[in-house]
């Protein structure tokens, strides 16, 4: 590896060449720029073979290449100016990567700069403006013009037009930027000539050259050798009393011959006493002079004042103004509150004084007469009490609910020509009283709330609306007390007191109840209180949060499976048993579907899609395994679906002898504990056929023995003729009895427990009575009996040793 890769880097090394074109700015797309191919060694039709092309990162491709022809050229159309800003030289390098020889070559373009650009000037109009008391040699500086082209093609002069009072200096900073000045030769005079026109000209070195221009106007300022001078010595005007305030009264005006600054004049009060300020304005810009306040001839008749011009340059001009006023009925009725008896209470009752109140009017005669007056769509009546004095009452109930507030206007009005009137504005406030109870927008409430939910999880919310205000309007929400199935209700549900919303406090189970009724109580907080109560529902929905639950066949508790039988006569479409189970949900969710899951050979049974009935698929055949092992899948249509599963054997065989006989065939255990407590049961056995084997062998060795004594005595002759022969059991009957005796032995295929029965030997040539097989043996049946339908909680094994 370490070679490979020292090999490669002397690839990558030799072919690291550097390959250096150069390409004007602005050409067309498609201009060549080099022969690649030549410049690499390479033929054209080793381009393509060899994987050339170009490699550049961060960078919009410039240059391509052209497989026909081997040239690099340009991909579209290069600005310098954009890709390089004003550098002195613009160079582009990317690489060549010839792949298949892994050799990069570098490629260097230089970009030449052609005069595509023209000196540029930030504004076309530039106005100057100079002080004709200016001194000769003062400078003005002059924008620049920028140029982005390089070298000669960039900005190298600058040109003013031809003129008799300014010339144009450049100055060269540090940086080598070049900066233009404005340079005043003569002096100037604004009377003689007030604008000058220049027209300052940057040129750049190009070719052809390419210039731009900008427009100077030099405004000569003025000097101030004028004052200001008013129109009149004196102005007078006469004014009605009843002029309202900001009413122009007279303009005075003073001109100034002088420009700009010289010639704006300014006003403002010379001499005015400190009553009259007030009441009069003064615009400093126009010399428009108005009313401020209200004038009032019974208080001043007759007003004088001066006013004072001034111009920018200090320069002061003085006239004097008279104002007269004329008397008319220009007071207006005064109104004076007296008492004001507010708030009131809403159930204050009909003929209560709400205002206390007194008008006048400074005027005499008529136009100091008054009369007040109000809305008449007002709950309220006004009276006159003694002299200037009204009172406002009430002619109605009030109701805080439909208006807490009244805004009164009370308009007093004298009778003078024309007459005046002055208004005031009464607000009254309505206290609230308990009135109102709670009201709910609806007459009962229901609710739907999924099974299953969290503890404090808020259910509902109740909001009702009391009209009354402030205590009166705090509504505290409440629970009656109720019990639900023994419990009280506040063990299931609680309210918040202020916001009224409901909260579980346990999680609530369909299947324990579906529904809660309950009442909830909403009381203001007035004295005395006033509730109401509305019924609320809340609907538990189900949710499927429940396995179904497999009732038959019902497994074993000592862990093993259940056994079916099927006999191998069986037709297709024969029962051999049903999946009984049940949902505890309700709805879909309670809906079961049964299927095969598992079985040890697909095919052979099938289980109904909705009844659960396992039926044989197919006729069984004698190369069917005895034990059949289903695993049935019981699902519920819920979201999400649950589901259960059971596991039973299906023993396959026309009678137990055959089930017994196909013992062997049977799987072992897989469960290594299973195995061994399986070979303790058989040494157990073993053990004690062994122990009856010795008592077989005793008792034949006894019944020997009493032969031999019985032909002896036989030999003998004596007193034994006459002894039936029925008496002596011989060899033949002690091989009739051993061949009865036999004992069985039941295992569990699946289970760690297993079974083993020794039955009462009979002597007798018979089969186990029937009576026998009623005790607790697992498994006693005859010969022609058959497994019965219902569940059995063990797979039988029968063995029978018999001794010969």
């Amino acid at each position: 590896m370490f070679l490979f890769c020292l090999f490669l880097g002397m690839l990558w090394e030799t072919g690291a060449s550097q390959i250096r074109y150069s390409v004007p700015e602005e050409i067309e797309k498609g201009y060549i720029v080099g022969n690649i191919s030549k410049d690499l060694g390479l033929e054209l039709r080793e381009l393509a073979e060899r994987g050339v092309r170009i490699v550049s990162r961060g960078r919009t491709q410039l240059f391509a290449l052209n497989p026909r022809s081997g040239s690099l050229v340009t991909a579209g159309r290069i600005d310098r100016e954009e890709l390089c800003a004003q550098s002195a030289r613009c160079l582009v390098n990317f690489k060549v990567l010839v792949e298949d020889r892994v050799q990069l070559h570098g490629i260097e373009i230089e970009v030449t700069d052609i005069n595509d650009n023209n000196p540029k000037f930030q504004v076309e109009n530039l106005e100057v403006k100079i002080n004709e008391i200016a001194l000769p040699g003062t400078r003005y500086p002059l924008p620049e013009a920028v140029d982005p082209d390089v070298g000669l093609n960039s900005l190298q002069s600058y040109q003013l037009s031809p003129n008799n009072h300014f010339s144009l200096d450049v100055q060269t900073g540090d940086d080598g930027a070049v900066s233009p000045e404005l340079v005043l030769e003569r002096a100037l005079d604004r009377e003689e000539e007030a604008a000058h026109y220049l027209v300052l000209i940057a040129t750049d070195g190009g070719e052809p050259r390419r210039s731009s221009t900008v427009h100077i106007r030099v405004t000569v300022l003025d000097t101030n050798d004028n004052a200001p001078v008013f129109a009149q010595p004196i102005y007078r005007v006469k004014v009605p009393e009843n002029v309202p305030p900001g009413t122009r009264l007279l303009t005075v005006s003073a001109s100034d011959p002088d420009e700009g600054t010289n010639g704006e004049v300014a006003y403002k009060f010379w001499k005015i006493s400190e009553k009259q300020s007030p009441l009069f304005q003064l615009n400093e810009n126009t010399g428009e002079i108005s009313t401020a306040k209200s004038l009032d001839y019974e208080e001043c008749a007759f007003y004088d004042m001066e006013i004072q011009a001034e111009d920018g340059g200090a320069l002061k001009d003085r006239t004097k103004v008279l104002i007269s006023v004329e008397d008319v009925n220009d007071n207006r009725p005064e109104v004076t509150i007296t008492s004001l008896f507010s708030p009131v209470r809403e159930d204050a009752p009909q003929g209560t004084i709400i205002v206390l109140f007194n008008a006048h009017d400074r005027d005499s005669g008529k136009n100091g007469q008054v009369v007040c007056s109000i809305e008449e769509i007002l709950p309220f009546q006004l009276e006159k009490s003694v002299e200037d004095y009204y009172r406002l009452l009430t002619v109605q109930n009030l109701d805080r609910e439909k208006t807490s507030e009244y805004n009164i206007t009370v308009t007093a009005t004298d009778r003078g020509t024309p007459p005046q009137s002055t208004e005031i504005h009464i607000i009254l406030h309505v206290v609230d009283v308990n009135d109102n109870p709670p009201s709910f927008s609806q007459t009962s409430y229901s609710v739907y709330l999924p099974e299953n939910n969290p503890r404090g999880t808020s259910i509902f919310s109740v909001t009702a609306h009391d009209p009354d205000s402030n205590e009166n309007a705090r509504v505290i929400y409440s629970l009656e007390e109720d019990t639900i199935q023994g419990a009280p209700l506040s063990s299931y549900v609680s309210i918040n007191s202020d916001t009224g919303v409901l909260f579980a406090l346990r999680s609530f189970d369909y299947e324990q109840f579906r529904d809660l009724q309950m009442q909830v109580r909403a009381s203001d907080s007035g004295d005395p209180p006033l509730s109401s109560n509305v019924s609320l529902s809340i609907f538990v929905l189900d949710q499927n949060d429940n396995v179904p639950e497999i009732l038959y066949p019902a497994l074993p508790t000592d862990g093993s499976t259940g056994v079916e039988l099927a006999p191998r006569s069986a037709e297709p479409g024969y029962l051999v048993t049903k999946v009984v189970a049940v949902d505890r949900d309700s709805g879909q969710n309670a809906w079961l579907s049964y299927r095969l899951l598992k079985a040890s050979e697909p095919g052979l049974f099938s289980v109904g899609l909705h009844t659960g009935e396992v039926r044989t698929a197919r006729a069984l055949l004698d190369r069917d395994a005895i034990k059949q092992s289903l695993v049935v899948a019981v699902q519920d249509h819920g979201q999400p679906p649950l589901s259960a599963t059971v596991t039973f054997t299906v023993a396959v065989a026309d009678s137990i002898p055959d089930v017994l006989a196909d013992l062997g065939n049977l799987d072992s255990p897989a469960n290594p504990e299973d195995s061994g407590l399986t070979l303790y049961l058989v040494v157990a056995v073993a053990a004690v056929s062994c122990v009856f084997l010795a008592f077989v062998i005793v008792l034949l060795a006894l019944r020997l023995r009493h032969w031999h004594v019985s032909r002896l005595l036989q030999a003998s002759g004596s007193g034994l003729a006459g002894v039936p022969a029925s008496q002596f059991v011989g060899v033949d009957g002690v091989r009739a009895f051993l061949q009865t005796y036999s004992h069985e032995v039941s295992l569990t295929a699946d289970s760690r427990r297993s079974h083993v029965i020794f039955p009462q030997p009979n002597y007798a040539d018979t089969l186990i009575s029937q009576e026998s097989c009623e005790k607790s043996e697992p498994l006693c049946v005859s010969d022609d009996s058959r497994f019965p339908i219902e569940d059995t909680p063990f797979v039988p094994v029968s063995s029978t040793f018999s001794l010969l």
